[in-house]
Protein backbone atom coordinates (compact mmCIF):
# COMPACT_ATOMS: atom_id res chain seq x y z
CA UNK A 1 0.00 0.00 0.00
CA UNK A 2 0.86 3.37 -0.59
CA UNK A 3 0.56 7.28 1.12
CA UNK A 4 -1.80 7.84 -1.48
CA UNK A 5 -3.88 4.98 -0.85
CA UNK A 6 -4.24 5.68 2.02
CA UNK A 7 -5.43 9.33 1.84
CA UNK A 8 -7.84 8.44 -0.82
CA UNK A 9 -9.54 5.97 1.72
CA UNK A 10 -9.66 8.18 4.76
CA UNK A 11 -11.28 11.04 2.06
CA UNK A 12 -13.99 8.36 0.95
CA UNK A 13 -14.35 7.93 4.48
CA UNK A 14 -14.72 11.73 5.49
CA UNK A 15 -17.13 12.75 3.02
CA UNK A 16 -19.25 9.38 2.79
CA UNK A 17 -19.10 9.38 -0.68
CA UNK A 18 -16.42 8.39 -4.01
CA UNK A 19 -17.62 11.45 -6.00
CA UNK A 20 -16.90 14.01 -2.67
CA UNK A 21 -13.80 12.25 -2.25
CA UNK A 22 -12.85 12.68 -5.68
CA UNK A 23 -13.36 16.29 -5.77
CA UNK A 24 -11.34 16.63 -2.63
CA UNK A 25 -8.07 14.94 -3.85
CA UNK A 26 -8.60 16.82 -7.41
CA UNK A 27 -8.50 13.65 -9.15
CA UNK A 28 -11.01 11.41 -11.35
CA UNK A 29 -13.26 9.07 -9.41
CA UNK A 30 -12.32 6.03 -11.47
CA UNK A 31 -8.33 6.82 -10.35
CA UNK A 32 -9.69 7.12 -6.90
CA UNK A 33 -11.77 4.15 -6.86
CA UNK A 34 -9.20 1.68 -8.51
CA UNK A 35 -6.77 2.73 -5.92
CA UNK A 36 -9.25 2.10 -3.14
CA UNK A 37 -10.18 -1.14 -4.68
CA UNK A 38 -6.60 -1.93 -4.99
CA UNK A 39 -5.88 -1.54 -1.24
CA UNK A 40 -8.52 -3.33 -0.12
CA UNK A 41 -7.55 -6.40 -2.12
CA UNK A 42 -3.97 -5.83 -0.32
CA UNK A 43 -5.84 -5.73 2.65
CA UNK A 44 -8.08 -8.77 2.17
CA UNK A 45 -10.99 -6.76 3.23
CA UNK A 46 -13.76 -4.27 2.35
CA UNK A 47 -13.04 -0.96 3.40
CA UNK A 48 -16.86 0.10 2.81
CA UNK A 49 -20.37 -1.00 2.35
CA UNK A 50 -21.58 0.66 -1.31
CA UNK A 51 -25.01 1.11 -2.15
CA UNK A 52 -26.80 2.82 -4.40
CA UNK A 53 -27.46 5.66 -1.69
CA UNK A 54 -24.36 6.20 0.41
CA UNK A 55 -21.13 4.42 1.14
CA UNK A 56 -20.45 3.44 4.87
CA UNK A 57 -17.95 1.97 6.41
CA UNK A 58 -17.42 -1.61 7.27
CA UNK A 59 -15.93 -2.65 10.74
CA UNK A 60 -12.56 -3.45 8.81
CA UNK A 61 -12.90 0.36 7.19
CA UNK A 62 -13.70 1.73 10.97
CA UNK A 63 -10.62 -0.34 12.51
CA UNK A 64 -8.32 0.98 9.35
CA UNK A 65 -9.26 4.91 9.83
CA UNK A 66 -8.02 4.52 13.18
CA UNK A 67 -4.94 3.83 12.19
CA UNK A 68 -4.56 4.90 8.78
CA UNK A 69 -5.41 8.86 10.22
CA UNK A 70 -2.34 9.26 12.46
CA UNK A 71 0.00 7.52 9.57
CA UNK A 72 -1.18 9.96 7.33
CA UNK A 73 -0.82 12.38 9.34
CA UNK A 74 2.53 11.87 10.75
CA UNK A 75 3.84 11.31 6.84
CA UNK A 76 2.47 14.79 5.90
CA UNK A 77 4.71 16.23 8.69
CA UNK A 78 8.13 14.55 8.07
CA UNK A 79 9.10 17.82 5.76
CA UNK A 80 7.34 20.39 7.81
CA UNK A 81 9.04 19.09 11.08
CA UNK A 82 12.74 18.84 9.06
CA UNK A 83 11.70 22.54 7.69
CA UNK A 84 11.03 23.62 11.15
CA UNK A 85 13.75 22.28 12.65
CA UNK A 86 15.90 24.48 10.15
CA UNK A 87 14.21 27.23 11.06
CA UNK A 88 11.37 27.66 8.20
CA UNK A 89 7.74 26.91 9.28
CA UNK A 90 5.48 26.11 6.20
CA UNK A 91 2.75 23.12 5.43
CA UNK A 92 -0.82 23.69 6.21
CA UNK A 93 -2.72 25.51 8.44
CA UNK A 94 -6.89 24.50 8.99
CA UNK A 95 -8.68 26.19 11.97
CA UNK A 96 -12.17 26.59 13.01
CA UNK A 97 -14.39 28.57 14.80
CA UNK A 98 -17.91 28.89 16.48
CA UNK A 99 -19.82 31.91 14.47
CA UNK A 100 -20.29 33.53 18.00
CA UNK A 101 -16.33 33.75 18.74
CA UNK A 102 -15.97 37.34 20.96
CA UNK A 103 -12.47 36.20 22.75
CA UNK A 104 -10.28 37.52 20.13
CA UNK A 105 -10.39 38.80 16.60
CA UNK A 106 -8.82 35.90 14.42
CA UNK A 107 -8.89 37.80 11.54
CA UNK A 108 -6.17 40.08 12.96
CA UNK A 109 -4.11 37.40 14.03
CA UNK A 110 -3.80 35.62 11.14
CA UNK A 111 -2.68 38.84 9.46
CA UNK A 112 0.13 38.50 11.77
CA UNK A 113 0.31 35.03 11.55
CA UNK A 114 0.79 35.27 7.55
CA UNK A 115 3.29 38.04 7.61
CA UNK A 116 5.70 35.66 10.22
CA UNK A 117 5.00 32.74 8.35
CA UNK A 118 3.87 33.47 4.93
CA UNK A 119 4.67 29.55 3.61
CA UNK A 120 1.94 28.07 5.30
CA UNK A 121 -1.13 27.49 3.35
CA UNK A 122 -4.17 28.44 5.67
CA UNK A 123 -7.47 27.40 5.85
CA UNK A 124 -10.96 28.67 7.69
CA UNK A 125 -14.03 27.21 8.36
CA UNK A 126 -16.98 28.31 10.59
CA UNK A 127 -18.38 25.21 12.56
CA UNK A 128 -20.44 23.80 15.72
CA UNK A 129 -18.24 23.43 18.96
CA UNK A 130 -18.97 19.68 18.97
CA UNK A 131 -18.13 19.48 15.23
CA UNK A 132 -14.68 21.24 15.92
CA UNK A 133 -13.68 19.35 18.59
CA UNK A 134 -14.09 15.88 17.02
CA UNK A 135 -12.28 17.41 13.79
CA UNK A 136 -9.32 18.16 16.04
CA UNK A 137 -9.23 14.99 17.72
CA UNK A 138 -9.66 13.46 14.23
CA UNK A 139 -6.58 15.62 12.90
CA UNK A 140 -8.39 17.06 10.19
CA UNK A 141 -8.28 20.28 11.89
CA UNK A 142 -5.42 22.18 13.71
CA UNK A 143 -6.83 24.58 16.24
CA UNK A 144 -10.24 25.13 16.76
CA UNK A 145 -12.01 27.95 19.10
CA UNK A 146 -15.51 26.60 20.78
CA UNK A 147 -17.68 27.85 23.19
CA UNK A 148 -18.56 25.41 26.30
CA UNK A 149 -21.14 25.73 29.00
CA UNK A 150 -19.89 25.83 32.99
CA UNK A 151 -19.06 22.21 34.12
CA UNK A 152 -18.36 20.79 30.47
CA UNK A 153 -15.08 18.73 30.34
CA UNK A 154 -13.03 18.73 27.15
CA UNK A 155 -10.98 15.68 26.65
CA UNK A 156 -8.30 14.41 23.57
CA UNK A 157 -7.47 17.74 23.43
CA UNK A 158 -4.96 20.83 24.62
CA UNK A 159 -6.94 23.75 25.64
CA UNK A 160 -6.92 27.72 26.63
CA UNK A 161 -9.87 29.29 28.25
CA UNK A 162 -10.53 32.51 26.72
CA UNK A 163 -13.03 34.03 28.66
CA UNK A 164 -16.26 33.80 30.64
CA UNK A 165 -19.33 35.00 29.29
CA UNK A 166 -22.92 35.17 30.84
CA UNK A 167 -25.80 35.25 28.35
CA UNK A 168 -28.25 38.16 28.09
CA UNK A 169 -31.95 38.39 27.01
CA UNK A 170 -32.44 40.45 23.70
CA UNK A 171 -35.93 41.32 22.65
CA UNK A 172 -37.62 43.61 20.28
CA UNK A 173 -37.05 47.71 21.39
CA UNK A 174 -41.32 47.76 21.88
CA UNK A 175 -41.43 44.33 24.24
CA UNK A 176 -43.03 45.09 26.95
CA UNK A 177 -40.33 43.85 29.07
CA UNK A 178 -37.43 45.27 27.23
CA UNK A 179 -37.80 48.28 29.79
CA UNK A 180 -36.52 45.83 32.64
CA UNK A 181 -32.83 46.12 34.04
CA UNK A 182 -33.16 42.38 34.69
CA UNK A 183 -35.34 38.99 34.00
CA UNK A 184 -35.94 35.94 35.52
CA UNK A 185 -36.32 33.07 33.10
CA UNK A 186 -39.75 32.67 33.96
CA UNK A 187 -41.04 35.93 32.61
CA UNK A 188 -39.55 34.46 29.15
CA UNK A 189 -40.67 31.30 29.59
CA UNK A 190 -43.96 31.91 27.85
CA UNK A 191 -42.13 34.43 24.79
CA UNK A 192 -41.44 32.93 21.11
CA UNK A 193 -37.75 32.16 21.04
CA UNK A 194 -34.82 31.47 18.44
CA UNK A 195 -31.86 29.85 18.94
CA UNK A 196 -29.69 27.41 17.93
CA UNK A 197 -30.71 23.79 16.77
CA UNK A 198 -31.61 21.37 19.73
CA UNK A 199 -29.16 18.64 21.18
CA UNK A 200 -26.62 21.22 19.70
CA UNK A 201 -23.78 22.43 22.24
CA UNK A 202 -24.76 26.05 21.41
CA UNK A 203 -28.72 24.93 22.75
CA UNK A 204 -27.73 23.02 25.56
CA UNK A 205 -27.20 24.89 28.43
CA UNK A 206 -30.16 27.36 27.93
CA UNK A 207 -32.58 24.03 27.23
CA UNK A 208 -30.57 22.73 30.92
CA UNK A 209 -31.70 25.99 32.74
CA UNK A 210 -34.80 26.50 31.88
CA UNK A 211 -34.92 22.61 32.64
CA UNK A 212 -33.50 23.27 36.20
CA UNK A 213 -35.96 25.91 36.73
CA UNK A 214 -39.03 23.86 36.20
CA UNK A 215 -39.93 25.70 32.92
CA UNK A 216 -41.34 24.81 29.59
CA UNK A 217 -39.70 27.12 26.41
CA UNK A 218 -40.93 27.02 22.91
CA UNK A 219 -38.20 27.78 20.50
CA UNK A 220 -39.79 28.68 17.26
CA UNK A 221 -37.06 29.70 15.27
CA UNK A 222 -33.94 26.99 14.89
CA UNK A 223 -30.72 28.98 13.26
CA UNK A 224 -27.19 27.87 12.70
CA UNK A 225 -25.73 31.59 13.01
CA UNK A 226 -26.08 33.71 15.95
CA UNK A 227 -26.51 37.20 13.80
CA UNK A 228 -29.92 35.83 12.70
CA UNK A 229 -30.86 36.26 16.35
CA UNK A 230 -30.33 39.44 15.68
CA UNK A 231 -32.67 39.63 12.62
CA UNK A 232 -35.67 37.63 14.33
CA UNK A 233 -35.39 39.77 16.94
CA UNK A 234 -35.72 43.03 15.12
CA UNK A 235 -38.20 42.37 13.74
CA UNK A 236 -40.27 41.43 16.64
CA UNK A 237 -40.97 37.51 15.74
CA UNK A 238 -38.38 36.18 18.82
CA UNK A 239 -36.74 36.58 21.98
CA UNK A 240 -33.25 35.63 22.11
CA UNK A 241 -30.38 34.48 25.01
CA UNK A 242 -26.67 35.38 23.54
CA UNK A 243 -23.58 36.09 24.86
CA UNK A 244 -23.46 39.57 26.50
CA UNK A 245 -20.28 40.51 24.16
CA UNK A 246 -22.44 39.65 21.32
CA UNK A 247 -25.24 41.41 22.35
CA UNK A 248 -22.90 44.94 21.84
CA UNK A 249 -23.05 44.74 18.70
CA UNK A 250 -26.55 43.72 17.58
CA UNK A 251 -28.39 46.90 16.71
CA UNK A 252 -31.93 47.49 16.47
CA UNK A 253 -32.61 45.56 20.20
CA UNK A 254 -33.38 45.89 23.62
CA UNK A 255 -30.56 43.99 26.08
CA UNK A 256 -31.39 42.65 29.59
CA UNK A 257 -29.27 40.73 31.89
CA UNK A 258 -30.89 37.55 32.98
CA UNK A 259 -30.97 36.58 37.06
CA UNK A 260 -29.15 33.45 37.48
CA UNK A 261 -27.88 33.75 34.03
CA UNK A 262 -26.16 30.45 31.83
CA UNK A 263 -22.11 31.18 31.72
CA UNK A 264 -20.06 30.02 28.54
CA UNK A 265 -16.37 29.71 28.24
CA UNK A 266 -14.53 30.28 25.27
CA UNK A 267 -11.87 27.91 24.53
CA UNK A 268 -8.95 27.33 22.31
CA UNK A 269 -8.24 23.88 21.71
CA UNK A 270 -5.75 21.78 19.85
CA UNK A 271 -3.98 18.43 19.27
CA UNK A 272 -1.45 16.97 21.72
CA UNK A 273 1.01 16.76 19.38
CA UNK A 274 0.73 20.17 17.03
CA UNK A 275 2.00 20.48 13.68
CA UNK A 276 5.30 23.40 13.38
CA UNK A 277 2.69 25.95 11.89
CA UNK A 278 -0.44 25.20 14.70
CA UNK A 279 2.56 25.63 17.42
CA UNK A 280 3.78 28.69 15.65
CA UNK A 281 0.11 30.24 15.41
CA UNK A 282 -0.44 29.14 18.93
CA UNK A 283 2.34 31.41 19.82
CA UNK A 284 1.01 34.62 18.18
CA UNK A 285 -2.64 33.94 19.78
CA UNK A 286 -0.55 33.80 22.56
CA UNK A 287 0.67 37.14 21.78
CA UNK A 288 -2.47 38.93 20.91
CA UNK A 289 -4.26 38.10 24.04
CA UNK A 290 -1.47 38.96 26.23
CA UNK A 291 -1.38 42.52 24.30
CA UNK A 292 -5.48 42.86 25.28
Amino acid sequence: MNLKQLEYALAVADSGSFTRAAERCHVVQSALSHQVARLEAQLGVSLFERTSRRVRLTPAGEAFVQSARPAVEAARRIADDVAAACGQVRGRLSIGEISSLTALDLVEVLEVFHSRHPDVDVRWLTAKSELLVADVIERRLDVGFIGLWQGEVLQGVQHRLLAREELVAVLPVGHRLAGNTQLALAELAGEVLVDFPEGTGARRQTDEAFQAAGLVRRVQFEIGHIRLVEKFVQRGMAVGLVPERIARGFQGVATVALAGAPVRHLYAVWSPSPTPAARAFLEVMEQSLASV
